[in-house]
C-alpha cells in the first residue's frame, strides 16, 4: 500500500517529498522497541544485598535451632542468636572489605598500566572504582536484617516446642520473600530461585539441629 500512495505524490508534487517519507516508515519499522537495561549491572550489589540478607537469616536460624535442641531455656537461645548476628555482621564487613579493597587494587594497577601504555581507556574511571566502606557497610547491614527475624520471632515465645516451630516458619517465609526479590531484580525463574534459597535455608537448620541434638545428647553435655 505505500508503495503506490509514493508514485502518485511523485507524479504531482515533487519527488523529494515521498522520499523522505518512505524513508520515514523505514527508519520506524527498522527501529523496535527494545528493553536495553543491562540486568548484569545489578549483579555486585544485588549479590551483596541478597547472600548478605539471606546469610544472616540462615546463620542465625539454625544457630538458635541448634541451641534449642539442647537448651529449652529462651535467653540461651536468644542470647546465642544476638552473638551470631553481632559475629556473622562483623565477619560480613571484614569479608566485603578486604574483598573489594583487593578488587580496587587490581583495578588501580590495571588503570596505570593503561595509562603507561598511552591508553584513553582510563579516564574518567576514578568514579567507578568500588568503595570498600560502603560494601563492608552494606554487607553488614544485609547480615543483621536477615538475623534479626528469627531472633523478633522467638524473643516473646516461652514453649520451646512452640518457638522452634515459630522460627523455622518465619524463617520459611524470609528465605521465600528473598529468593522471590532476587528473582525479580535480576529478571531470573521466581519459583526455580524460591525453591533454591528455600531448600538450602531447610537443609542448613535442619543438619544443625540434628547433629547438635546427637552430640549433645550422646555424649550429656551439661550447657
Amino acid at each position: 500500500m505505500a508503495a503506490p500512495q509514493s508514485l502518485q505524490l511523485s507524479s504531482v508534487n515533487n519527488v523529494e517529498i515521498p522520499v523522505h517519507i518512505i524513508h520515514t516508515e523505514e527508519n520506524q519499522i527498522q527501529e523496535p522497541a527494545v528493553d536495553e537495561f543491562d540486568y548484569s549491572q545489578r549483579g555486585q550489589w544485588l549479590r551483596a544485598a541478597v547472600l548478605g540478607a539471606n546469610d544472616g537469616l540462615v546463620s542465625v536460624a539454625s544457630l538458635m535451632m541448634g541451641v534449642a535442641s539442647v537448651k529449652e531455656d529462651i535467653k540461651a537461645v536468644i542470647v546465642a542468636g544476638f552473638a551470631g548476628l553481632v559475629a556473622g555482621a562483623c565477619s560480613m564487613a571484614i569479608g566485603e572489605f578486604v574483598s573489594v579493597c583487593t578488587q580496587r587494587d587490581v583495578e588501580i594497577a590495571q588503570m596505570k598500566r593503561e595509562k603507561l601504555k598511552g591508553s584513553s581507556k582510563s579516564d574518567g574511571n576514578d568514579e567507578k572504582l568500588p568503595n570498600p566502606a560502603q560494601a563492608a557497610a552494606a554487607s553488614a547491614l544485609a547480615f543483621a536484617i536477615g538475623a534479626v527475624l528469627p531472633l523478633l520471632a522467638a524473643a516473646f515465645i516461652r514453649q520451646p516446642m512452640v518457638r522452634m516451630a515459630v522460627v523455622v516458619a518465619v524463617a520459611s517465609v524470609a528465605l521465600v520473600v528473598f529468593g522471590v526479590v532476587g528473582a525479580l531484580l535480576g529478571r531470573t525463574p521466581v519459583v526455580k530461585s524460591s525453591a533454591r534459597v528455600l531448600v538450602g535455608g531447610w537443609m542448613a537448620m535442619g543438619t544443625t539441629f540434628g547433629l547438635t541434638k546427637l552430640i549433645g545428647s550422646n555424649h550429656g553435655m551439661q550447657i
